[in-house]
């Protein structure tokens, strides 16, 4: 079953107005020089005043006015758990990890159905999931390398998978029948504003740190579709199925939905490191758990990470690689429930 946990509440203090991003910076699908398994290890567990100013975030609005929110966060309870994970051997160089394990998804009965048709495409080159009836699920690397906003930022737009189709639906005399093709194509609506972590600004002098790899789009105009529910990462032990799943848009496997399973190799306070099958393009999908509700026959999913990516980071002097998600831990699970609701009343469990 899925355990309830009482969530800190993120609260807004003051906002700030500041000055309009250049929007000059280049859109990167895969990151070097990250803060790896290693470098997590040494962490320090993040002080009440650091979280603040973690979770204080940018918002960027459509016409390219931004603002800094500060926040006060009340009721964390630091994780007893250290940044602990276990030595593994080194791999080679690889983004697909033996057997090619991931499955384009080619029927459009599937593709448009729930939970397929939650992953959105993003105009920058990434994948992203709806979290809300106007709020999509995405990595920040996607919109900000960590100093500016990339290039394709300013005019932001998600893209919703519909089944392709041509006039009304009757067929004209000797016309074939068009047929799914596998492709899917997208309805494409602007992005109204942007959050993003302030976490994700603080390592742009040296390593980057994947802890605060992600954001939340809001979209000018709501959808008609169901959408994820957000949920708090187990820990591996504590994992329902053992199994994570995800789904996005992999550049090699143009314009197909790609989905991928696997299970969670090790993990630190704020991510999973996993070996799930993943090309670039696929960045910025919602990881998401599936299990069954006690005396019911559907399966309940919710997301609980965000893919950062294909990471490679020095580890004894020899690169390793790996695929990492941004774990949604309390304190994320808090501010990215009050980005979607506008306060914390509906984000008090998670």
């Amino acid at each position: 079953t899925w355990h309830l946990k009482k969530i800190p509440q993120i609260v807004r203090e003051r906002t700030f107005s500041l000055d309009s991003p250049k929007f000059e910076a280049k859109t990167k699908l895969e990151l070097n020089s990250v803060c790896g398994i290693e470098c997590q290890r040494k962490l320090p567990v993040p002080s009440l005043s650091d979280l603040k100013s973690l979770l204080s975030y940018e918002t960027v609005f459509e016409n390219g006015t931004r603002t800094l929110t500060e926040v006060n966060v009340l009721g964390a309870v630091p994780d007893p758990a250290a940044n602990t994970t276990t030595q593994r051997p080194l791999r080679k160089k690889r983004q697909i990890y033996g057997t090619d394990s991931r499955f384009s998804i080619y029927d459009k009965r599937f593709m448009t159905n729930f939970p397929f048709n939650t992953a959105v495409k993003i105009s920058t080159g990434c994948s992203g999931i709806l979290v809300s009836p106007k709020h999509v699920l995405t990595a920040a690397h996607c919109l900000h390398n960590g100093k500016d906003y990339v290039k394709g930022s300013k005019r932001l737009r998600v893209g919703l998978m519909k089944t392709k189709s041509r006039g009304n639906g009757r067929k004209r005399k000797g016309a074939k029948r068009r047929t799914s093709d596998g492709m899917p194509s997208f309805q494409w609506t602007r992005v109204k504003s942007t959050h993003i972590p302030k976490g994700w600004f603080k390592g742009v002098s040296g390593d980057i740190a994947l802890d605060y790899d992600y954001a939340v789009l809001e979209l000018k105009r709501p959808h008609k579709r169901k959408y994820m529910e957000l949920g708090i990462s187990p820990t591996i032990k504590m994992m329902p199925g053992s199994m994570i799943h995800f789904s996005g848009f992999d550049n090699d496997r143009s314009g197909q939905l790609v989905y991928r399973f696997c299970s969670i190799s090790e993990e630190s306070n704020d991510l999973f490191y996993q070996y799930c099958d993943a090309e670039p393009g696929s960045t910025g999908s919602g990881i998401y758990l599936r299990l069954k509700e006690p005396n019911k026959k559907k399966w309940k999913r919710k997301i609980i990470a965000v893919y950062s990516g294909h990471q490679w980071v020095d580890i004894n002097g020899e690169q390793q690689d790996y695929n990492v998600a941004v774990r949604i831990t309390p304190l994320k699970y808090a501010q990215i429930c009050f980005w979607i609701h506008g306060n914390d009343e509906n984000c008090t469990q998670g």
